[in-house]
């Protein structure tokens, strides 16, 4: 892991790095000298590591909770190249669609092929930075909505370092073997108009999940219109989990 700059504002310390060519950055309390929980963070579908709503949700769990957040750019995100086959996949899938078929079966073979990918590389940047001092060996969490939920689930169910995860605005086609092997508590985001991913299908999803301990928490609203309370429930989550 290179660290590659760092500021601080308001208590939070920002680091960016890079561990191999995967770009990422960490946020910790300023001064933070011992162990503490670790949230690994997804962004979604056309984001990236510093999107305005992963970088707002990492500030208040390091503030209010005393966390360490960690977040990287995945495969043809952000700061890292193109990647030729998927754009050919996601042109041919927009073909596709305009043909007639269903867009939510294809982001989520999508989601898939690229999770084979971020699975291991998200374990690599988790066994990195807890070898940070001010970060430690302490219980780790997953949040990730969108395209962080399709690759958040078989990740979550990779990785036994996961004690909870908040998940959502994601549905069940590729993704009921791996929900199955969930066990940790969960919170699951559904927008009940969701335009890209039908209802029935996060529903599915969200029944998949093995967790005996899991919250469905279904708002009216598109995709992209998650209420702002539900960040104070996230809150509650994982400090209630991980703290």
């Amino acid at each position: 892991m290179r660290f590659i700059s760092e500021a601080s504002s308001d208590g939070v310390r920002e680091q960016l790095f890079t561990l191999g060519d995967i770009p990422g950055v960490l946020w910790t309390p300023e001064g933070a000298v011992a162990t503490r929980p670790l949230v690994l963070m997804g962004h979604g579908g056309g984001q990236h590591k510093k999107a305005p709503d992963v970088l707002a949700r990492a500030r208040r769990f390091v503030t209010e909770c005393g966390f360490a957040v960690v977040a990287v750019d995945v495969p043809a995100h952000g700061d890292r190249p193109k990647v030729e086959e998927y754009d050919r996949i996601a042109t041919e899938n927009q073909a596709r669609v305009e043909a007639g078929e269903e867009l939510a079966p294809l982001i989520a073979g999508f989601q898939a092929l690229v999770a084979r990918r971020t699975v291991p590389e998200w374990r690599a940047v988790l066994d990195a930075v807890q070898q940070l001092e001010h970060v430690g060996t302490g219980p780790v969490g997953y949040w990730g909505v969108s395209l962080g939920c399709g690759l958040g689930v078989p990740f979550v169910a990779a990785e036994p370092r996961v004690r909870a995860a908040v998940l959502g605005l994601g549905g069940v086609p590729a993704s009921a073997e791996a929900a199955a092997r969930i066990t940790v508590p969960v919170e699951f985001l559904v927008q009940w108009d969701d335009e890209r991913v039908p209802r029935v299908q996060s529903l599915a999803l969200f029944d998949a999940l093995a967790s005996a301990e899991k919250t469905l928490h279904a708002n009216p609203g598109k995709h992209g219109e998650i209420p702002a309370f539900e960040l104070e429930s996230t809150l509650r989550f994982f400090a209630r989990h991980l703290g």
